[in-house]
């Protein structure tokens, strides 16, 4: 299985959280990182958005087919989201577009540092594979690349 998280790009600051809109920098990231993914991501990708405005126009760079998922709202536990995801269990892609500092407790779990939140970037997506091998389960890094990288 291949787990990305993006984070939702620049967004504006006020109330309330779930209409916060992205700023113009964070449509210009929000594109970058689509134009990165659209290169990369298999045709069968599922992708599970927060409900955010922000998260929503943030993967509308990208595409306008995605499920909007409660579980990965601001908010959310890092395993609500890799249930969503189905981690470690799915086949194929799952991108998941939420929020800090719940993506930074995903990547810090999955990388063995469970009690822990990382640094995840507006805009920046942290690619992860899992494989089964003699049945034991493994997740590696791939790639992290925030949008100044792009």
């Amino acid at each position: 299985m291949e787990l990305i998280l993006w984070r939702h790009a620049e967004a504006e600051d006020g109330f309330p959280d779930l209409e916060r809109a992205l700023t113009h920098k964070g449509l210009r990231q929000a594109q970058k990182t689509a134009e990165f993914l659209a290169t990369r991501l298999p045709d069968d990708v599922r992708i599970l958005v927060s409900p955010a405005t922000r998260t929503r126009q943030t993967v509308e760079a990208l595409t306008t087919h995605y499920t909007l998922a409660p579980t990965v709202a601001p908010g959310a536990s890092a395993l609500a989201v890799l249930q969503a995801a189905r981690w470690p269990e799915a086949e194929g892609t799952v991108l998941v577009v939420g929020h800090q500092p719940t993506l930074g407790a995903v990547a810090a779990q999955l990388l063995g540092l469970p009690n822990t939140s990382l640094s995840v970037r507006k805009s920046a997506v942290w690619w992860f594979s899992g494989r089964e091998r003699d049945g034991v389960f493994s997740a590696s890094l791939k790639l992290v690349m925030p949008p100044e990288q792009l």
